[in-house]
């Protein structure tokens, strides 16, 4: 029996990206709103356990290899030392200052944090429990569930400390001297990134032909390149056919073309293979919610689903599993709630994947063109040719646009080098305006930047780049 029951007009259940950027905005528009989630503050996946400690351990992975990097300046470094236990206390208080924050701005918004496990007991109520108050009961007029998405976990492994997910990859408890990444997708390789940094020796297996599946191909070739020298080795059109635990690690058997006949050990293990929704939310069951057959809760254009007080948003709710889309969709979903006519409907998400270098890309693939047998138009402009790249001794990028051939509009851009995460966004701005190729010539872009780099590749579409000679083709 609960022990007290209260009512609110929007309860968000997950303090994630998407769960906390509804409740806020719920808030700014006057309503009601209550925000269960299991953490202290507010946060989810993405800032306790994913895109913050990540990318801050990231950066000190970069500082690392700059300093190695500028020998080739004429600058030379003292081998550096490395306090783990700083810098994963550094990692622990970015952390912090960040879930304390949104904790504070929840506060400041009059939400009503609750920190608990929520349940649903029908369209219209949930139970709540882990507080100290005991359970409780909260009746809604409307609910988003944002409850984000859990590791795949492969099946047929040991029970081993040894053999870890991206979470307790990301504790940083200790640094192996040898590490095997099962999967070539983007947690992996950002891991393992930062793992090789750190002095471990990186193995990598794919059981697919290449790195980062999904991803067009000539924006993954100065990644694998890179990857080649900094991993201990890279096996494609492979698979781990069995691990076993020894004393010396984990003993792992491979089948495939990377295989070489022979069983290696490794003191750890990072399987990474993916993700999947955390759609099994207690009390489903007894609403009208539909979840298709890889488990992801079935919603419209207003992230509604076919329980009509039920809203989905973020990894529950679809592909692809990136924080910035929950967000967005959260927002989507709360104004859907407040009567506003909206739908989710993006021309461009970006994805960005943090090694080094960054690939990052939106809108239109060339493989997605391949796929459906659409004309295009590609235009790419080598980072050698770039003032600016080449000032950073970084030329191993690439920058490109998806164009229509006939009105020359931007359908998608992709872009591989350091720093391609920040500059993807003017990407995703050319293809939600509809801009076209001339728009971007005839913006004057700041140089030496590798913003320029855009600017070029529109420019290579009409044969009159200034820094390579790409004359266009009648």
């Amino acid at each position: 029996m609960a022990d007290q029951t209260n009512t609110t007009q929007l309860a968000v259940v997950g303090g994630g990206p998407g769960g906390y950027a509804a409740a806020f905005l719920a808030a700014d528009l006057g309503l009601k709103v209550a925000l269960i989630s299991e953490e202290v503050n507010p946060g989810g996946v993405c800032l306790y356990r994913g895109c913050i400690p990540s990318k801050a351990l990231l950066h000190a992975a970069r500082v690392l290899t700059e300093s190695h990097e500028a020998s080739r300046w004429g600058i030379e470094f003292q081998p550096p030392r490395i306090d783990i236990a700083r810098l994963r206390a550094w990692k622990d208080e970015v952390v912090e200052k960040l879930t304390s924050g949104l904790g504070q701005l929840s506060k400041q918004r009059k939400v009503e944090y609750i920190r608990g496990r929520a349940s649903l007991v029908d369209s219209h109520t949930l139970s709540i429990a882990g507080e100290s108050a005991g359970e409780r009961r909260m009746t809604f007029e409307h609910a988003i569930l944002a409850t984000g998405s859990l590791p795949v976990k492969l099946p047929g492994l040991p029970e081993s400390p040894r053999i870890i997910d991206s979470t307790e990859a990301l504790e940083l408890s200790s640094v192996p001297k040898t590490l095997l990444v099962v999967g070539g997708g983007y947690i992996g390789l950002e891991l393992g990134t930062f793992y090789a940094a750190l002095g471990t020796q990186v193995t990598v297996v794919e059981m697919l032909d290449g790195l980062l599946p999904g991803a067009d191909r000539d924006l993954v070739t100065p990644l694998a390149k890179q990857v080649e020298k900094i991993f201990g080795k890279v096996m494609l059109n492979t698979k781990v056919a069995e691990m076993k635990e020894d004393k010396g690690g984990i003993h792992v058997k491979f089948e495939g073309a990377g295989a070489e006949g022979e069983d290696q050990s490794f003191e750890k293990v990072l399987v990474s293979v993916g993700r999947k929704p955390n759609s099994a939310i207690p009390g489903l069951e007894a609403t009208h919610v539909e979840r298709d057959a890889r488990g992801f809760i079935k919603v419209d254009p207003q992230r509604r689903t076919a329980e009509p007080t039920l809203y989905a948003i973020g990894d529950v709710a679809g592909e692809p599993l990136l924080a910035h889309k929950a967000s967005h969709e959260g927002r989507t979903a709360v104004e859907a709630i407040h009567g506003r006519k909206v739908a989710f409907e993006p021309r461009a998400i970006p994805a960005v994947v943090f090694t080094d270098p960054e690939v990052a890309w939106c809108g239109l693939t060339e493989a997605q063109a391949a796929n459906e047998n659409r004309r295009v138009k590609v235009a790419r402009f080598p980072w050698a040719a770039s003032g600016r790249a080449v000032t950073l001794d970084r030329p191993d990028g690439v920058t490109k646009l998806i164009l229509d051939p006939e009105t020359e509009r931007v359908l998608g851009v992709g872009v591989t080098g350091v720093g391609a995460g920040e500059l993807i966004a003017e990407g995703v701005l050319a293809v939600e305006m509809g801009a076209l190729a001339s728009d971007i010539t005839l913006s004057i872009h700041p140089h030496p930047t590798l913003s320029e780099t855009v600017m070029e590749a529109a420019e290579v579409f009409f044969g009159q780049a200034t820094d390579i000679f790409r004359p266009k083709r009648p």
